[in-house]
């Protein structure tokens, strides 16, 4: 018996603000710049691509590239992206 894999899809477990906040947060302690884009992909997805383009003031297409495996997005859409998500970025100290 063939065992069949399926691809999981986190933006499916992304359901409320909140967890779309801590998700973010989380990666962005734990993660690298492209992991925190990666994220910002996923919950973008989880709430809606056109909603948060929308909300972001860029295109649908341009959300889609930006937050891309191959994107390289500006810091002003990544700030963008983030208050459409209904998230702040605030810096905090690193302690070594």
């Amino acid at each position: 018996m063939a065992l069949k894999t399926i691809r999981l899809d986190l933006a499916q477990y992304l359901e409320t603000e909140a967890d779309i906040a801590e998700f973010l947060a989380e990666t962005a302690r734990e993660g690298t710049e492209a992991d925190f884009i990666h994220a910002l992909s996923i919950a973008a997805r989880a709430r809606g691509m056109t909603e948060v383009a929308q909300k972001a003031g860029v295109s649908r297409a341009s959300l889609y590239k930006s937050l891309s495996g191959d994107g390289n997005p500006e810091f002003d859409t990544v700030y963008r992206v983030c208050a459409a998500l209904g998230v702040k970025l605030v810096p905090q100290a690193v302690h070594a």
